[in-house]
């Protein structure tokens, strides 16, 4: 045999060896009757603390949406139309917080505008809730419902999730009944998605699907660690990228929503922005990050504290700052009277101050003042969706204002062609004798309107 034949033989031999040991690793490495790894018993002590929330809300509509603007019926002369009523219904997911008082936790957008809220249980019970609170700019609700013979959760400290941890969502998709969805971690502190006022998710890859919102998030001890609340979904269906909201933010709304029926968030009284490349190089800075100062309103926490325009906060409480999103969350979560340590750069000078969260005092004009266009209307400065200007809070519907088509919510973002974030930036560019041209933010549709 010559050395090329032997070389040969003793490869097929060690290929036979691999063959052979791949073919053995591949086998289950377990003693027969073993009990497999599972989920199993985790879910049973978890699945029936959470729910399924059905609701109906009675709406009235005409038989022509445009027969409900009244402008366009004063212009065709054309009668009131009868309207007629329609049930909406929808359906989404909640979790048990609290036994022995009865109280669930869901989204504010599955209960908005219920007239009737219905809860089963996973022991097919049905109970009918009435609703505690709702805070719509954390898009977080309280319902309760009778305490009798109910499962709850065990809240964990979302403080302590670290990217990769495992993480499993149960919920309701579909209305097919209780779904479990299992995946990790992905991220944290997501904010700037413009899905809520304040944001600080919990990013997980984890399914949430249509119907999910509400339900658990929770880790492998069954202990919540968040709310599952949207999904990223560009086509429409899921591509592995969730939201929930953590538990101690959950939490801390909860308290004030039982509390007092809704959240009653304090006021730093700061504009704030990102810091970018071009602001960082314009302020002299090192390459730090924070939110810097734009605007502080008068006689506010912030300016009593002596913050100023150009400030740039690193860090509140202790947490650091890396964008306007985080002091937002962080002074959202407040209550009136609670203090807030700030650290700050004011040029190269790194400072400390403490300010005291205060009450949002919202300046409201009777329209009638500013413009004899805006008679029947209430303005007041606020932030509505993430959008400063002024808020048309009430409106009447016999008056000018009304017929030149703004509704109530409408918010006036510029006059005469000047942005204006609030109603003393509003007065300064209005003419009481001369037409009014006033561009008016509505949810996403944005147009102009010409007061004469």
């Amino acid at each position: 045999m010559n050395s090329k034949t032997a070389k040969q033989l003793l490869f097929i031999s060690f290929l036979s060896i691999c063959i052979s040991t791949t073919a053995t690793a591949a086998l289950p490495a377990y003693a027969e009757g073993q009990a497999l790894p599972s989920l199993a018993p985790m879910l049973e002590r978890s699945m029936p603390a959470v729910v399924n929330i059905s609701t109906s809300t009675n709406i009235t509509i005409s038989e022509n949406p445009l027969m409900q603007d009244p402008v366009f019926r004063q212009f065709f002369n054309i009668p009131d139309q009868p309207l007629r009523r329609q049930q909406k219904n929808s359906l989404g997911s909640g979790v048990i917080i609290d036994s022995s008082q009865g109280l669930v936790l869901t989204n504010n957008h599955v209960i908005d505008k219920a007239d009737t809220i219905t809860v089963t249980l996973n022991d097919g019970r049905q109970l009918a809730a009435k609703l505690i609170g709702t805070d719509p700019e954390a898009d977080v609700a309280v319902i309760q419902i009778p305490s009798d013979n109910l499962t709850m959760l065990p809240i964990a400290d979302s403080s302590q999730l670290k990217v990769g941890d495992f993480v499993v969502a149960i919920g309701n998709p579909f209305g097919l009944g209780q779904t479990v969805t299992s995946g990790i971690v992905s991220a944290l502190g997501r904010s700037g998605l413009g899905i809520e006022g304040y944001e600080d998710f919990i990013q997980t890859d984890a399914s949430i699907n249509p119907g999910n919102s509400g339900g658990a998030l929770v880790n492998l001890r069954g202990e919540l660690v968040g709310m599952n609340t949207a999904i990223l979904a560009p086509t429409g269906g899921n591509v592995g990228i969730g939201f929930a909201i953590p538990s101690n933010m959950i939490m801390t709304i909860k308290e004030s929503l039982v509390k007092h029926g809704e959240v009653r968030r304090g006021l730093l009284g700061v504009t704030t922005q990102d810091l970018t490349p071009e602001l960082v190089k314009a302020f002299n800075l090192k390459n730090i990050q924070g939110a810097a100062i734009s605007r502080v309103e008068a006689n506010s926490p912030a300016a009593k504290a002596g913050l100023e325009p150009g400030d740039i906060i690193v860090s509140a409480n202790g947490h650091p700052i890396k964008n306007s999103h985080d002091i937002r969350n962080i002074i959202g979560m407040m209550q009136i009277g609670d203090k807030v340590d700030l650290e700050y750069f004011r040029g190269n000078e790194k400072r400390q101050v403490t300010a005291t969260v205060g009450k949002q005092e919202l300046p409201r004009l009777a329209g009638s003042q500013l413009h004899h266009s805006l008679q029947g209307a209430l303005l007041s400065t606020s932030q509505r969706n993430q959008i400063e200007g002024v808020l048309i809070e009430k409106i009447d519907t016999a008056s000018d204002a009304w017929r030149s088509g703004l509704r109530p919510g409408d918010v006036i973002v510029s006059a005469n062609r000047y942005r204006v974030r609030n109603i003393e930036e509003l007065k300064q560019v209005v003419n009481p004798n001369a037409p009014l041209l006033i561009n008016i933010q509505r949810g996403q549709e944005g147009f102009f309107v010409v007061l004469k």
